[in-house]
């Protein structure tokens, strides 16, 4: 059974930094970090918590997401982890061919030893009787301190293009030739940056990122060698009661020092006709996704392209909630949407069938999603973009980057604004676009 207690560290940013640290000691961790900001929401939430993270594995299931159920409902606890692009897979007649070089499972969640809860105000600890009491927890906590915190030293990353320039327009022409086609009428295509032959220290990497790009859902995901550091600004799909809400972002542009210029972008990015036309498709996308687990005519758009500021670029926003059906569980309403359409395009099926004919790299946890489920079940999924990848054992790290391909889309801009999401992680490495 989990118990709760209030800790009090004396600085909440460098506890945050010491339990990341502490993921070096476990097969399994995973951090969620929402970085005092509020997302934009219609959920009357009980309670907001702005940190999340779970240690040491007592119990896990993975690559069978009935299976997850179960086990949730067997245990009534906290479960964090991680949904893969390609369980894609298992809900309809599709396949994932190309080369994965992370080697992530499709699914993960697991039960921790400890959680650590923060609401902006308050600490609490949860454990499990059955292996501790309060005074081993603040044995453990109090050995955090002595976590080691050195940094491999990487040197210069040579990073590598798995999608030349000229490969990625020639992609483009021939995605908007199925637009034309009425194939599609919009597909997220991604293209991957790696670099092989690399030593890093993940949980210094993320704090580095954190750091560059504050972002309402970083998540940080230890899988043994295997590791996720993620500063994503989206939330795929969160369950509060009966109350389900997602928020997918369509709509990029960048910041900038100079404030009449930053203005300019952003009143851009507000009136900008193809970016308000791309954020409808998907916003129309997901009301029929939640429309399979909804209360008849409870799903609506509380907000509809709404724009929000972030460190490194403006996105573009929407929000659509539904209330779920009594006879819906949590696990229905994420197989009901999933993979989120922010990253597919729509028609969902066609643009995941293109998505493999023209994309180079397996997505895995890529465009996935990191997050937990309470013991009441209720949930919050984040989406994973913005993020590194990286296998320890292989020295193999890998990002990805793309954006919505409409008719109207110009591929040498798309390919810019691939490059802009790309550059906090390149600040991170010190690399040159």
């Amino acid at each position: 059974m989990r118990k709760y207690f209030e800790i009090h560290p004396k600085d909440d940013v460098e506890f945050k930094r010491l339990i990341c640290q502490a993921t070096r000691n476990e097969g399994a961790g995973v951090i969620l970090d929402s970085n005092g900001f509020v997302s934009p929401e219609v959920v009357n939430a009980s309670r907001h918590y702005d940190f999340i993270a779970g240690l040491q594995s007592v119990g896990d299931c993975k690559d069978d997401l009935a299976q997850v159920q179960l086990f949730h409902d067997k245990y009534k606890d906290w479960i964090l982890g991680f949904l893969s692009y390609d369980i894609k897979n298992r809900f309809e007649d599709l396949t994932s061919t190309h080369p994965d070089k992370i080697e992530l499972p499709d699914v993960y969640f697991f039960r921790p030893r400890y959680l650590f809860l923060y609401d902006n105000k308050t600490w609490t600890v949860g454990y499990l009787d059955e292996y501790d009491d309060e005074a081993s927890v603040n044995e453990f906590i109090g050995d955090l301190r002595y976590c080691d915190e050195s940094e491999v030293d990487y040197g210069e990353v040579k990073l590598n293009h798995q999608v030349s320039h000229k490969e990625y327009l020639e992609a483009i022409e021939k995605i908007q030739w199925h637009i034309q086609r009425g194939d599609v009428y919009e597909l997220n295509y991604c293209m991957e940056f790696f670099a092989n032959e690399i030593q890093i220290t993940p949980q210094c990497v993320y704090q580095r990122l954190k750091e560059v790009s504050p972002t309402p859902f970083s998540s940080f995901v230890k899988y043994h060698d295997k590791f996720l550091m993620g500063a994503s600004p989206e939330r795929y799909l969160k369950k509060e009661g009966s109350r389900i809400i997602s928020q997918p972002i369509k709509g990029t542009s960048p910041r900038d020092n100079n404030p009449f210029i930053d203005k300019a972008n952003k009143d851009y990015l507000s009136h900008s006709v193809k970016e308000r036309a791309e954020n409808i498709m998907i916003c129309d996308l997901v009301r029929n996704d939640l429309s399979k687990v909804a209360e008849r005519g409870s799903v609506k758009v509380d907000e509809l392209c709404g724009i929000y500021s972030f460190k490194q670029v403006h996105q573009m926003i929407s929000t659509i909630s539904a209330e779920l059906r009594k006879d819906a569980s949590w696990l229905d309403a994420i197989k009901a949407s999933f993979p989120m359409g922010s990253m597919t395009g729509a028609p969902k099926i066609n643009a995941m069938k293109l998505i493999e004919e023209y994309e180079q790299t397996k997505r895995g946890l890529y465009s996935g999603s990191v997050g937990y489920v309470t013991p009441e079940g209720d949930f919050d999924l984040n989406v994973v973009i913005r993020s590194v990848l990286y296998n320890a054992k292989r020295q193999y790290m890998s990002f990805m980057v793309g954006g919505a391909i409409t008719g109207q889309s110009d591929a040498q801009k798309e390919y810019d604004e691939c490059l802009l999401k790309a550059s906090a992680i390149m600040k991170v490495f010190n690399i040159e676009k």
